[in-house]
């Protein structure tokens, strides 16, 4: 259940711009915040791929890859989210619908991004929702996934009081699990882990299994 605070963060933007920009202080800034996915994943990437914004919201962080040229897909469950999305991006692709269940194609993406968002899911949606972003990555795509992670000492406190006033308990759930160890279970290859923010986040790379498109084209043969 979300908080009253976070309740009315949803109804005030002002109050939901503040906290992002207090939280985004220990990585640089809400500017470099929103770059985190794009910067892990540029240099893997041809020039305009095909990129999924998953839960996208307004597309605050699908816009850096817009500005460098991707041709960027933007998911969410909010119509009224993805309107905001079209007044501000309005090179941003939207589709409206689940992230656990994407009306989208299988192997349709080189990348996808999951942006802040994983640690609003339950365990067993979040395992949904990894599982049908592999099937929508290309053989060989890649994923990165920018959330919470367990601060360090200095700032454990602060986190956990923040996630206590502003977030779920979805989000401390997402604090005592190991994504990564979670990614090579469902299956993505290559996962690359990095701390940020004392800890406090974390970005995950990971890649689909190049070796599918041989699977893929045997199948079309048969």
């Amino acid at each position: 259940m979300a908080s009253p605070l976070r309740q009315l963060a949803y109804r005030h933007r002002w109050i939901y711009d503040s906290v992002t920009a207090i939280s985004a202080l220990a990585v640089g800034g809400v500017p470099r915040l929103r770059a985190l996915g794009l910067e892990a994943l540029q240099p893997l990437l041809p020039q305009q791929a095909t990129v999924l914004d998953l839960c996208c919201g307004s597309g605050e962080a699908a816009s850096p890859w817009l500005a460098s040229g991707f041709q960027v897909t933007g998911l969410d469950v909010s119509p009224r989210a993805l309107a905001l999305a079209a007044q501000r991006h309005p090179a941003l692709k939207r589709v409206e619908g689940l992230a656990e269940d994407p009306p989208l194609p299988e192997a349709s993406f080189d990348a996808i991004q999951i942006s802040l968002a994983l640690h609003e899911f339950s365990r067993q949606e979040r395992e949904r929702v990894l599982r049908s972003s592999l099937r929508l990555l290309k053989p060989g795509g890649w994923i990165v996934i920018v959330d919470l992670h367990a601060a360090g000492p200095w700032l454990r406190l602060p986190q956990r009081l923040f996630c206590a006033l502003f977030e779920t308990e979805t989000a401390l759930a997402l604090l005592e699990d190991d994504l990564p160890r979670q990614l090579t279970t469902i299956g993505y290859r290559s996962v690359d882990w990095e701390s940020l923010a004392g800890d406090a986040l974390q970005r995950i790379v990971a890649q689909r299994d190049p070796a599918a498109m041989l699977l893929t084209d045997q199948d079309a043969m048969a």
